[in-house]
């Protein structure tokens, strides 16, 4: 007999009047960061901040390489040299932000699949969730709770 596995993904829209104050923080971070992105191929600049469970806040933009696709985006860029330094730190948020070059809007993104398994291998490691937040043009943060609410069926121990 046949199963139907079933899953529901979400994101939360919030809105920058109820920003926390480190959310607020690590926008600024990253929007800070997000000009000095090494992207002469796409002109696609990212900034990424992420909280560790300590405080330390950490940012970090996408480097490209004419040897594509050898180059590495920011959330990767700032999760391995947390992880490098604070190995046994638990990531608690990351934050996103990107524009095209010249642009003065923000545009949305996710995290890359490989961004997003990257980000799945941490929540494996610490045995929680870190939350992912994308600026929007609209001024507002996109809350995912949960590397699940982006790649529900990510390559992982399904059995576990």
């Amino acid at each position: 007999m046949r199963k139907e596995i079933k899953l529901t993904v979400s994101l939360e829209v919030v809105p920058r009047e109820e920003w926390s104050d480190i959310e607020i923080q690590m926008v600024e971070n990253a929007k800070r960061v997000v000009d000095h992105a090494h992207a002469p191929y796409s002109n696609f600049m990212v900034g990424a901040s992420l909280l560790l469970e300590n405080g330390k806040l950490f940012e970090a933009n996408n480097q490209e390489n004419v040897s594509f696709p050898v180059g590495v985006c920011a959330e990767r860029a700032v999760l391995s040299y947390a992880m490098g330094n604070f190995p046994d730190t638990k990531p608690i948020k990351i934050i996103i932000v990107a524009k095209r070059r010249n642009d003065q809007v923000w545009a949305t993104v996710t995290p890359c699949g490989l961004c997003r398994q990257t980000i799945n291998e941490y929540e494996v490691k610490f045995g929680s969730p870190i939350e992912i937040m994308m600026l929007n043009p609209q001024g507002e943060l996109l809350r995912a709770r949960g590397i699940d609410q982006l790649l529900p069926f990510r390559f992982n121990d399904l059995n576990g």
